[in-house]
């Protein structure tokens, strides 16, 4: 071990209560990353708490330790991971009160190293493949709830091992956490698969609105989209995995209005020679080469228009 994975290991060793927590709006790797640690530090006999802004989106539910996910801090803590999440701002409010986190572990190229221990790996394809790879060293032991916490992290960042940053190594930890007793089919179904009636009506929406120009796909959707289908979240549930898929185009974008003010904005590159992180930042938002996101101040259309003007350009550079 290097000299950090051996700070990493005693400074877990050392503390007692441990708070886990991630990036606000949580995807599977978000979730399944924190979980994972969270039932790992339970294991190993520390008191836990799993706190991530906005709560446990009801699509992964099914998750073992999922009733651990709380959205505020209910007791002091000697450490506090954050895991899959680029910057503290990103965080939200789960860390109100509370000093920055002793430790970060992520796998975003755009990570500000903002833990007291920065553990990044950018070529990693997933948060849960950075763990998967260290947290036996680390004196914890990768249980079937914890396996399959992993494996719903490695599915869902790799968009079911779709992606180009699916390596050899991937796929090697998903068959070992899979012997492990993690079940594939269903986390695989749940994660990537299965929808909900008003999540499927709220694609309706967006795909009714579904333009192309200069090598860009995408569309807006609304808070009265969400209002209409009866979708309780309040992002593009998983539509910039669909028009992701279309052919002959460079980047695909989803608008996603928060409220007449701010729009959350998604981006995925769908030629390797594009880097859409590099547009997020100029945002002030993060991600990695494939996939990026941003929250925008102002309304819908200016948010839609800066932003594909922003895309256009960069398209246009030399990559």
């Amino acid at each position: 071990m290097n000299d950090l994975q051996i700070a990493i290991r005693d400074r877990i060793q050392a503390a007692q209560r441990v708070l886990v927590t991630s990036h606000i709006r949580p995807d599977g790797d978000a979730i399944g990353s924190s979980l994972a640690l969270g039932l790992a530090l339970v294991d190993a006999g520390k008191q836990v708490q799993v706190v991530l802004s906005d709560g446990l989106p009801g699509s992964f539910k099914h998750l073992p330790g999922s009733e651990m996910i709380k959205t505020k801090s209910h007791s002091e803590v000697d450490l506090i991971v954050c895991v899959d999440c680029s910057d503290l701002k990103r965080v939200g409010k789960a860390l109100d009160g509370l000093r920055t986190p002793d430790i970060v572990i992520d796998h975003h190229a755009t990570n500000e190293a903002f833990g007291l221990l920065n553990l990044i790996e950018p070529e990693a394809a997933a948060t849960a493949s950075v763990l998967t790879r260290y947290m036996r060293s680390w004196g914890l032991t990768i249980t079937t709830r914890v396996a399959a916490n992993l494996l719903t992290g490695l599915v869902t960042d790799t968009l079911g091992f779709r992606t180009s940053n699916t390596t050899p190594e991937v796929l090697r930890q998903a068959a070992d956490l899979f012997e492990m007793g993690a079940d594939l089919s269903n986390l695989y179904f749940h994660s990537l698969v299965r929808r909900t009636f008003p999540a499927a009506k709220y694609w309706g929406a967006g795909l009714s609105r579904l333009e192309r120009q200069d090598g860009i796909v995408w569309t807006v959707l609304t808070v009265a989209d969400r209002k209409v289908t009866g979708y309780s979240g309040n992002d593009d549930a998983d539509l910039i995995a669909v028009i992701s898929a279309i052919d002959d185009e460079e980047v695909a974008i989803i608008f996603t209005e928060q409220n007449k003010n701010k729009t959350k904005v998604s981006w995925r590159a769908l030629k390797p020679s594009v880097d859409v992180s590099r547009i997020a930042t100029q945002f002030g938002g993060g991600g990695h080469k494939a996939a990026s996101g941003a929250e925008l101040s102002g309304t819908l259309d200016e948010v839609t228009k800066r932003v594909l003007d922003a895309t256009r350009e960069a398209l246009q550079l030399p990559r």
